[in-house]
Protein backbone atom coordinates (compact mmCIF):
# COMPACT_ATOMS: atom_id res chain seq x y z
CA UNK A 1 0.00 0.00 0.00
CA UNK A 2 1.32 3.61 -0.48
CA UNK A 3 3.12 5.00 2.47
CA UNK A 4 3.60 1.13 3.89
CA UNK A 5 7.02 1.01 5.49
CA UNK A 6 9.86 -0.06 3.05
CA UNK A 7 10.82 -3.15 5.79
CA UNK A 8 7.34 -4.56 5.67
CA UNK A 9 7.47 -4.88 2.03
CA UNK A 10 8.69 -8.45 0.37
CA UNK A 11 11.50 -9.29 -1.59
CA UNK A 12 12.38 -12.28 -3.76
CA UNK A 13 15.75 -13.85 -4.25
CA UNK A 14 15.63 -16.99 -7.34
CA UNK A 15 11.88 -16.86 -7.03
CA UNK A 16 11.82 -17.40 -3.29
CA UNK A 17 9.67 -14.98 -1.33
CA UNK A 18 10.71 -13.01 1.95
CA UNK A 19 7.44 -11.72 3.20
CA UNK A 20 9.73 -8.78 4.66
CA UNK A 21 13.61 -7.42 5.07
CA UNK A 22 14.03 -7.74 8.54
CA UNK A 23 16.08 -10.95 9.38
CA UNK A 24 17.52 -12.51 11.80
CA UNK A 25 21.48 -13.48 11.69
CA UNK A 26 23.40 -16.33 12.16
CA UNK A 27 23.59 -16.20 16.43
CA UNK A 28 26.31 -18.83 17.28
CA UNK A 29 24.64 -20.47 20.86
CA UNK A 30 27.87 -22.68 21.85
CA UNK A 31 25.09 -25.45 23.35
CA UNK A 32 26.09 -28.89 21.63
CA UNK A 33 27.04 -30.01 25.16
CA UNK A 34 27.34 -33.84 22.99
CA UNK A 35 30.48 -32.22 21.33
CA UNK A 36 29.01 -34.21 17.91
CA UNK A 37 27.25 -31.45 15.89
CA UNK A 38 23.58 -32.45 16.44
CA UNK A 39 20.86 -29.67 16.74
CA UNK A 40 19.31 -29.97 20.48
CA UNK A 41 15.91 -28.95 21.66
CA UNK A 42 18.08 -26.04 22.84
CA UNK A 43 17.91 -24.92 18.60
CA UNK A 44 14.15 -26.14 18.05
CA UNK A 45 12.81 -24.11 21.03
CA UNK A 46 15.02 -21.22 19.90
CA UNK A 47 14.44 -20.71 16.38
CA UNK A 48 11.21 -21.91 16.77
CA UNK A 49 10.75 -19.18 19.21
CA UNK A 50 12.29 -16.89 16.78
CA UNK A 51 9.98 -18.03 13.94
CA UNK A 52 6.86 -16.14 16.08
CA UNK A 53 8.62 -12.51 16.29
CA UNK A 54 7.66 -11.28 12.39
CA UNK A 55 11.02 -11.66 10.92
CA UNK A 56 10.67 -12.79 7.02
CA UNK A 57 13.75 -14.88 7.19
CA UNK A 58 15.90 -16.38 10.10
CA UNK A 59 19.39 -17.69 9.54
CA UNK A 60 20.47 -20.76 11.67
CA UNK A 61 23.63 -20.62 13.74
CA UNK A 62 27.04 -20.54 12.18
CA UNK A 63 27.59 -24.65 11.29
CA UNK A 64 30.91 -27.11 10.40
CA UNK A 65 31.26 -28.37 6.93
CA UNK A 66 33.95 -30.63 8.70
CA UNK A 67 34.23 -31.40 12.48
CA UNK A 68 37.67 -29.74 12.71
CA UNK A 69 36.05 -26.96 11.14
CA UNK A 70 33.85 -26.32 14.67
CA UNK A 71 34.79 -23.02 16.09
CA UNK A 72 34.35 -24.34 19.18
CA UNK A 73 33.75 -28.17 20.39
CA UNK A 74 29.89 -27.29 21.15
CA UNK A 75 29.17 -25.94 17.78
CA UNK A 76 26.88 -27.32 15.50
CA UNK A 77 28.20 -29.33 11.85
CA UNK A 78 26.68 -30.66 8.98
CA UNK A 79 28.93 -33.02 7.69
CA UNK A 80 27.10 -35.92 8.04
CA UNK A 81 23.16 -37.11 7.50
CA UNK A 82 22.48 -37.82 10.82
CA UNK A 83 22.64 -34.36 11.67
CA UNK A 84 20.49 -33.75 8.41
CA UNK A 85 18.00 -35.34 9.48
CA UNK A 86 17.39 -34.42 13.14
CA UNK A 87 16.95 -30.70 11.51
CA UNK A 88 13.59 -31.75 9.70
CA UNK A 89 11.24 -30.73 12.86
CA UNK A 90 13.29 -27.90 13.24
CA UNK A 91 13.25 -26.24 9.46
CA UNK A 92 9.38 -27.26 9.39
CA UNK A 93 8.30 -25.28 11.99
CA UNK A 94 10.24 -22.28 11.23
CA UNK A 95 8.58 -23.16 7.74
CA UNK A 96 4.70 -23.42 8.77
CA UNK A 97 5.39 -19.78 10.81
CA UNK A 98 6.06 -18.41 7.23
CA UNK A 99 9.56 -17.57 7.87
CA UNK A 100 12.23 -18.60 5.24
CA UNK A 101 15.06 -20.47 7.13
CA UNK A 102 18.56 -20.84 5.76
CA UNK A 103 21.88 -22.05 7.63
CA UNK A 104 25.39 -20.66 7.63
CA UNK A 105 28.15 -22.96 6.84
CA UNK A 106 31.50 -22.14 7.41
CA UNK A 107 35.06 -23.57 8.82
CA UNK A 108 36.63 -22.39 11.80
CA UNK A 109 40.56 -22.33 10.02
CA UNK A 110 42.76 -20.90 12.44
CA UNK A 111 40.11 -19.82 14.79
CA UNK A 112 38.79 -23.48 15.09
CA UNK A 113 39.22 -25.14 18.68
CA UNK A 114 38.48 -22.18 20.72
CA UNK A 115 36.35 -22.09 24.48
CA UNK A 116 33.01 -20.43 24.52
CA UNK A 117 32.70 -16.67 25.16
CA UNK A 118 31.44 -17.31 28.87
CA UNK A 119 33.83 -20.09 30.05
CA UNK A 120 36.78 -17.68 29.54
CA UNK A 121 39.23 -19.97 27.82
CA UNK A 122 41.39 -17.25 26.20
CA UNK A 123 43.10 -19.23 23.00
CA UNK A 124 43.09 -22.53 21.54
CA UNK A 125 41.65 -25.61 23.37
CA UNK A 126 44.31 -28.06 23.73
CA UNK A 127 43.73 -31.55 22.39
CA UNK A 128 44.41 -32.96 26.49
CA UNK A 129 41.28 -30.71 27.08
CA UNK A 130 39.17 -31.94 23.62
CA UNK A 131 40.53 -29.67 21.62
CA UNK A 132 41.77 -30.44 18.06
CA UNK A 133 44.94 -28.99 15.79
CA UNK A 134 44.18 -26.40 13.48
CA UNK A 135 45.00 -25.57 9.96
CA UNK A 136 44.74 -22.85 7.78
CA UNK A 137 45.64 -21.11 4.66
CA UNK A 138 49.38 -20.78 5.86
CA UNK A 139 51.03 -20.95 9.33
CA UNK A 140 50.33 -17.43 10.50
CA UNK A 141 48.47 -17.91 13.39
CA UNK A 142 45.73 -15.36 14.75
CA UNK A 143 47.37 -13.30 17.66
CA UNK A 144 47.63 -15.17 21.05
CA UNK A 145 46.00 -18.86 19.39
CA UNK A 146 47.71 -21.81 18.30
CA UNK A 147 49.81 -22.19 15.02
CA UNK A 148 48.04 -23.95 12.00
CA UNK A 149 49.32 -26.19 10.21
CA UNK A 150 49.00 -24.65 6.20
CA UNK A 151 46.54 -26.99 3.98
CA UNK A 152 47.76 -28.90 1.55
CA UNK A 153 46.08 -28.38 -2.00
CA UNK A 154 44.20 -31.49 -1.94
CA UNK A 155 43.67 -30.72 1.24
CA UNK A 156 41.68 -26.90 0.33
CA UNK A 157 39.70 -29.11 -2.69
CA UNK A 158 38.96 -31.36 -0.31
CA UNK A 159 36.95 -28.56 2.48
CA UNK A 160 35.88 -27.35 -1.19
CA UNK A 161 33.65 -30.42 -1.11
CA UNK A 162 32.99 -30.42 2.25
CA UNK A 163 30.89 -27.08 2.04
CA UNK A 164 29.08 -28.19 -0.87
CA UNK A 165 27.99 -31.61 0.63
CA UNK A 166 27.17 -29.37 3.63
CA UNK A 167 25.13 -27.05 1.32
CA UNK A 168 23.09 -30.14 -0.11
CA UNK A 169 22.59 -31.49 3.18
CA UNK A 170 21.24 -28.15 4.11
CA UNK A 171 18.63 -28.14 1.19
CA UNK A 172 17.47 -31.67 2.07
CA UNK A 173 17.09 -31.24 5.92
CA UNK A 174 14.65 -28.32 4.93
CA UNK A 175 16.20 -25.03 4.92
CA UNK A 176 15.50 -22.89 1.99
CA UNK A 177 19.11 -20.88 1.56
CA UNK A 178 22.13 -21.26 3.12
CA UNK A 179 24.85 -18.02 3.75
CA UNK A 180 28.87 -18.98 3.56
CA UNK A 181 30.34 -17.57 6.21
CA UNK A 182 33.71 -15.37 4.66
CA UNK A 183 33.71 -13.06 7.54
CA UNK A 184 34.99 -12.43 10.92
CA UNK A 185 38.76 -14.38 10.77
CA UNK A 186 37.31 -18.00 9.77
CA UNK A 187 38.63 -19.57 6.54
CA UNK A 188 36.99 -18.38 3.83
CA UNK A 189 38.15 -14.91 5.05
CA UNK A 190 41.42 -16.20 5.99
CA UNK A 191 41.89 -17.17 2.37
CA UNK A 192 40.67 -14.06 1.14
CA UNK A 193 43.00 -11.55 3.45
CA UNK A 194 46.58 -11.47 2.43
CA UNK A 195 47.23 -11.14 6.20
CA UNK A 196 46.61 -14.74 6.48
CA UNK A 197 46.92 -16.15 3.28
CA UNK A 198 50.74 -16.37 2.13
CA UNK A 199 50.48 -19.37 0.05
CA UNK A 200 51.98 -19.18 -3.54
CA UNK A 201 50.06 -22.16 -5.42
CA UNK A 202 46.56 -21.89 -7.09
CA UNK A 203 44.86 -20.83 -3.68
CA UNK A 204 47.05 -17.71 -2.99
CA UNK A 205 49.09 -14.92 -4.17
CA UNK A 206 46.49 -12.82 -6.69
CA UNK A 207 43.70 -11.96 -5.13
CA UNK A 208 41.77 -13.96 -7.63
CA UNK A 209 43.61 -16.75 -6.63
CA UNK A 210 42.83 -16.06 -2.17
CA UNK A 211 39.16 -15.75 -3.46
CA UNK A 212 39.65 -18.55 -5.88
CA UNK A 213 37.88 -21.76 -2.68
CA UNK A 214 35.19 -18.73 -2.10
CA UNK A 215 33.87 -18.87 -6.06
CA UNK A 216 35.03 -22.71 -6.03
CA UNK A 217 32.28 -23.31 -3.46
CA UNK A 218 29.82 -20.92 -4.80
CA UNK A 219 29.81 -22.31 -8.12
CA UNK A 220 29.86 -26.08 -7.15
CA UNK A 221 26.90 -24.90 -4.88
CA UNK A 222 25.03 -23.58 -7.55
CA UNK A 223 25.38 -26.77 -10.03
CA UNK A 224 24.53 -28.76 -6.45
CA UNK A 225 21.46 -26.58 -5.59
CA UNK A 226 20.01 -25.73 -8.51
CA UNK A 227 18.66 -22.46 -9.87
CA UNK A 228 16.28 -21.73 -7.16
CA UNK A 229 18.27 -22.04 -4.32
CA UNK A 230 19.22 -18.87 -3.09
CA UNK A 231 22.92 -18.27 -2.10
CA UNK A 232 23.77 -15.31 0.48
CA UNK A 233 27.66 -14.60 1.27
CA UNK A 234 29.02 -13.67 4.21
CA UNK A 235 32.22 -10.75 4.11
CA UNK A 236 33.84 -8.96 6.28
CA UNK A 237 34.21 -5.42 3.64
CA UNK A 238 37.52 -4.66 5.67
CA UNK A 239 40.07 -6.45 7.65
CA UNK A 240 40.10 -2.26 9.39
CA UNK A 241 44.25 -2.37 9.03
CA UNK A 242 46.64 -1.60 6.24
CA UNK A 243 47.85 -4.68 4.28
CA UNK A 244 44.53 -6.30 4.77
CA UNK A 245 41.68 -7.54 3.13
CA UNK A 246 39.68 -4.13 1.93
CA UNK A 247 36.86 -2.72 0.09
CA UNK A 248 38.08 -2.72 -2.93
CA UNK A 249 38.45 -6.01 -2.66
CA UNK A 250 35.33 -7.11 -1.31
CA UNK A 251 33.56 -5.31 -4.04
CA UNK A 252 35.64 -6.92 -7.12
CA UNK A 253 35.04 -10.51 -4.89
CA UNK A 254 31.51 -10.06 -4.85
CA UNK A 255 31.08 -9.41 -8.53
CA UNK A 256 33.20 -12.80 -9.40
CA UNK A 257 30.70 -14.64 -6.73
CA UNK A 258 27.41 -12.91 -8.58
CA UNK A 259 28.99 -14.24 -11.81
CA UNK A 260 29.74 -17.98 -10.07
CA UNK A 261 25.86 -18.09 -8.65
CA UNK A 262 25.86 -15.81 -5.39
CA UNK A 263 22.74 -13.98 -4.74
CA UNK A 264 22.89 -11.56 -1.70
CA UNK A 265 25.83 -10.15 0.38
CA UNK A 266 25.62 -10.04 4.30
CA UNK A 267 27.95 -7.04 5.05
CA UNK A 268 30.13 -6.81 8.33
CA UNK A 269 33.55 -6.38 9.01
CA UNK A 270 36.24 -7.13 10.74
CA UNK A 271 38.01 -10.18 12.52
CA UNK A 272 41.08 -11.32 11.57
CA UNK A 273 43.13 -9.42 14.14
CA UNK A 274 42.05 -8.82 17.50
CA UNK A 275 43.64 -5.30 17.88
CA UNK A 276 41.76 -3.57 15.09
CA UNK A 277 40.75 0.04 15.73
CA UNK A 278 36.99 -0.08 14.76
CA UNK A 279 34.47 2.54 15.27
CA UNK A 280 31.63 1.40 16.98
CA UNK A 281 28.15 3.43 16.97
CA UNK A 282 24.53 2.37 16.05
CA UNK A 283 24.71 1.15 12.21
CA UNK A 284 28.31 1.46 11.91
CA UNK A 285 29.03 -1.02 9.43
CA UNK A 286 25.95 0.03 7.30
CA UNK A 287 27.96 2.31 5.00
CA UNK A 288 29.96 -0.52 3.87
CA UNK A 289 26.79 -2.64 2.85
CA UNK A 290 25.84 1.08 1.45
CA UNK A 291 29.35 1.26 -0.89
CA UNK A 292 29.06 -2.74 -1.91
CA UNK A 293 25.79 -1.93 -3.17
CA UNK A 294 26.43 0.77 -5.09
CA UNK A 295 29.40 -0.84 -6.70
CA UNK A 296 28.04 -4.32 -7.28
CA UNK A 297 24.20 -3.89 -8.06
CA UNK A 298 23.74 -6.84 -6.13
CA UNK A 299 21.51 -6.98 -3.36
CA UNK A 300 22.94 -6.60 0.16
CA UNK A 301 22.15 -6.57 3.60
CA UNK A 302 22.97 -4.47 6.70
CA UNK A 303 24.57 -5.39 10.10
CA UNK A 304 25.77 -3.38 13.00
CA UNK A 305 24.46 -1.86 16.08
CA UNK A 306 20.74 -1.84 14.35
CA UNK A 307 18.61 -1.49 17.03
CA UNK A 308 15.18 -0.04 16.82
CA UNK A 309 12.49 -0.13 14.50
CA UNK A 310 13.15 3.31 12.61
CA UNK A 311 16.47 3.05 12.19
CA UNK A 312 16.12 -0.46 10.60
CA UNK A 313 13.46 1.30 8.47
CA UNK A 314 15.82 4.02 7.32
CA UNK A 315 18.11 2.29 6.07
CA UNK A 316 15.98 0.12 3.59
CA UNK A 317 13.68 2.93 2.68
CA UNK A 318 16.92 5.11 1.97
CA UNK A 319 18.19 2.73 -0.10
CA UNK A 320 21.38 1.91 1.71
CA UNK A 321 20.51 -2.25 1.97
CA UNK A 322 17.77 -4.68 0.81
CA UNK A 323 17.46 -6.34 3.89
CA UNK A 324 18.20 -5.69 7.34
CA UNK A 325 20.19 -8.01 10.12
CA UNK A 326 19.00 -7.32 13.59
CA UNK A 327 20.69 -9.83 16.27
CA UNK A 328 20.86 -8.91 19.87
CA UNK A 329 17.74 -6.98 19.46
CA UNK A 330 16.04 -10.38 18.51
CA UNK A 331 17.80 -12.20 21.58
CA UNK A 332 16.65 -9.26 23.58
CA UNK A 333 13.20 -9.13 22.55
CA UNK A 334 12.32 -12.46 20.24
CA UNK A 335 8.78 -10.66 19.17
CA UNK A 336 11.09 -7.26 18.04
CA UNK A 337 9.50 -7.56 14.20
CA UNK A 338 6.04 -7.90 15.53
CA UNK A 339 6.87 -4.67 17.79
CA UNK A 340 8.52 -2.88 14.81
CA UNK A 341 5.68 -3.62 12.19
CA UNK A 342 3.27 -1.68 14.49
CA UNK A 343 5.18 0.75 15.61
CA UNK A 344 6.31 1.44 11.83
CA UNK A 345 2.27 0.97 11.61
CA UNK A 346 2.77 -1.90 9.00
CA UNK A 347 -0.05 -3.90 8.32
CA UNK A 348 0.57 -7.40 8.49
CA UNK A 349 -0.90 -10.47 8.93
CA UNK A 350 1.15 -12.91 10.19
CA UNK A 351 0.68 -12.22 13.87
CA UNK A 352 0.79 -15.58 15.50
CA UNK A 353 -2.94 -16.05 16.48
CA UNK A 354 -2.68 -18.16 19.80
CA UNK A 355 -0.73 -14.64 20.93
CA UNK A 356 -3.71 -12.45 19.41
CA UNK A 357 -4.36 -10.83 22.81
CA UNK A 358 -0.90 -9.49 22.63
CA UNK A 359 -1.43 -7.29 19.57
CA UNK A 360 -1.07 -3.49 19.35
CA UNK A 361 -4.27 -3.39 17.81
CA UNK A 362 -7.97 -5.11 17.64
CA UNK A 363 -7.80 -8.94 17.67
CA UNK A 364 -9.24 -10.55 14.54
CA UNK A 365 -13.23 -10.26 14.88
CA UNK A 366 -13.46 -13.38 14.23
CA UNK A 367 -12.03 -14.46 17.09
CA UNK A 368 -14.62 -15.63 19.62
CA UNK A 369 -14.57 -13.83 22.80
CA UNK A 370 -16.18 -16.16 24.99
CA UNK A 371 -15.64 -16.95 28.88
CA UNK A 372 -12.99 -19.12 29.60
CA UNK A 373 -11.96 -21.06 32.98
CA UNK A 374 -8.90 -18.95 33.28
CA UNK A 375 -9.66 -15.37 31.84
CA UNK A 376 -10.06 -14.30 35.13
CA UNK A 377 -7.39 -12.27 37.43
CA UNK A 378 -6.46 -14.17 40.52
CA UNK A 379 -8.49 -13.01 43.53
CA UNK A 380 -11.20 -11.18 41.70
CA UNK A 381 -14.47 -11.64 43.68
CA UNK A 382 -17.41 -13.97 41.67
CA UNK A 383 -18.84 -10.63 40.47
CA UNK A 384 -16.16 -9.11 39.18
CA UNK A 385 -15.18 -12.12 37.70
CA UNK A 386 -18.58 -12.81 35.55
CA UNK A 387 -18.45 -9.01 34.70
CA UNK A 388 -15.38 -9.69 32.83
CA UNK A 389 -15.75 -13.24 31.41
CA UNK A 390 -13.62 -13.12 28.10
CA UNK A 391 -11.51 -9.96 28.53
CA UNK A 392 -8.05 -11.95 29.73
CA UNK A 393 -6.20 -10.28 32.24
CA UNK A 394 -6.94 -6.58 31.76
CA UNK A 395 -9.03 -4.85 33.98
CA UNK A 396 -12.42 -5.10 35.24
CA UNK A 397 -15.32 -3.94 32.94
CA UNK A 398 -19.25 -3.79 32.85
CA UNK A 399 -20.76 -6.82 31.37
CA UNK A 400 -22.16 -4.48 28.87
CA UNK A 401 -18.89 -3.41 27.60
CA UNK A 402 -18.77 -3.67 24.09
CA UNK A 403 -16.34 -7.09 23.13
CA UNK A 404 -14.51 -4.43 20.91
CA UNK A 405 -11.01 -3.34 22.24
CA UNK A 406 -10.84 0.29 23.14
CA UNK A 407 -8.87 2.77 19.97
CA UNK A 408 -5.97 2.83 22.66
CA UNK A 409 -4.74 -0.26 21.24
CA UNK A 410 -4.46 0.69 17.81
CA UNK A 411 -1.09 1.06 16.84
CA UNK A 412 0.16 4.56 17.08
CA UNK A 413 1.44 6.35 14.07
CA UNK A 414 4.95 7.13 12.73
CA UNK A 415 6.65 9.50 14.60
CA UNK A 416 8.97 10.59 11.73
CA UNK A 417 9.62 10.11 7.81
CA UNK A 418 11.09 6.75 6.46
CA UNK A 419 14.55 8.84 6.82
CA UNK A 420 14.70 9.29 10.30
CA UNK A 421 17.15 7.42 12.87
CA UNK A 422 17.57 6.38 16.48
Amino acid sequence: MPGAPALFEAIELRGTRFRNRLWVPALTMFTVEARDGMPTPFHHVHLGGLALGGAGAIVAECTAVTPEGRVTPYDLGLWDDAQRDAWRPTTAFVRDQGVRIGIQLSHGGRKSSTGRSWDRVRGTVPVADGGWLVVGPSTVPYTGYAAPRELSTDEVRGIHRAFVAAGVRARDAGFEFVELHAAHGFLLHQFLSPLANTRDDEYGGSLHGRARLLLDVVRDLRAALGDGFPILVRFSATDWVPGGWTEQDTATTASWAVAAGADLFDVSTGGMVPDAEIPVFPGYQVGHAERLRAATGAPVGAVGLVTTADQAEAVVAEGRADVVFVGREFLRDPRFGLRAAAELGAAIDYHPLPYHRAQHRPAPHHLPRKAHPCSTSVGSSATASASTAGTGSGPATSATTSPTRSSSSTPPPRSSGPGSTS
